[in-house]
């Protein structure tokens, strides 16, 4: 007579979790050198110093508004702020004063301050 053996069972191994481990790691660092940080979008903005009197010539106030733009009280196209701010300067290093009006958005203001500094108007000041 002839006995058969049956294979002893095999135990079950667990799934090592290393490689997946290994490659989230990889992931993470691959965004965080692929990722923008937006440090290239920064806009300089001066604050509000007080009355030290180096504010000089007519008022140049432009308030921003969620669909346009106030330059000292009259409303005025948004293309046409650069040129019409250029009458009221004495140099472009002159200060011109932003203020956000009936619920302007950051991203507003954000855009007619990237407008203003493109046309070369660096002294920006933001009041509330």
């Amino acid at each position: 007579m002839t006995t058969l053996s049956l294979p002893a069972p095999r135990r079950s191994r667990r799934p090592s979790l290393t490689p997946m481990i290994d490659v989230v790691f990889l992931l993470l660092v691959f965004f965080m050198l692929a990722s923008r940080f937006g440090a290239e979008g920064a806009i300089a903005v001066s604050g509000a110093t007080g009355a030290d009197g180096s504010y000089d010539g007519p008022p140049r106030l432009v308030d921003v508004l969620p669909e346009g733009v106030l330059l000292n009280g009259s409303d005025i196209r948004e293309e046409t702020l650069a040129t019409q701010l250029r009458t009221l300067m004495q140099n472009p290093d002159d200060t011109i004063v932003l203020r956000a009006r009936d619920g302007a958005q950051v991203q507003r203001v954000v855009d007619v301050m990237q407008v203003l500094s493109d046309a070369g108007y660096p002294a920006l000041v933001l009041v509330d």
